[in-house]
């Protein structure tokens, strides 16, 4: 479970839209929202990325995605060794030689 975020998504939002509109320095407007300066600028310059912008970030989306793919690639390999485990295993059972029963 992700930590829970400092500022409302509100208050980013407000603060993003402020600057790129504005044209205001991210200090400035950090200053007069009580919000840490280098906070702010990560949030321009995601913004920045999502609207294209920029190209040296991920999108939020491509985040997301990233995020879902490294999660499903820990899971297969999971699977995989669980796999691998039980076909050893069972190469073990098979090659086991046979006793029968005395009568």
């Amino acid at each position: 479970m992700p930590a829970p975020r400092k500022y409302p998504d509100e208050l980013r939002e407000r603060a993003v839209r402020e600057v790129r509109s504005t044209g205001r320095p991210v200090a400035h407007v950090a200053r007069d929202l009580g919000i840490h300066k280098e906070a702010l600028r990560s949030w321009v310059r995601q913004a920045e990325a999502d609207a294209g912008e920029r190209d040296d970030r991920l999108t939020t989306a491509e985040r997301d995605e990233l995020k879902e793919l490294r999660k499903e690639n820990a899971e297969l390999r999971r699977a995989n060794e669980i796999l691998k485990a039980a076909s050893v295993f069972f190469a073990q059972e098979i090659d086991r030689p046979r006793t029968r029963p005395s009568r």
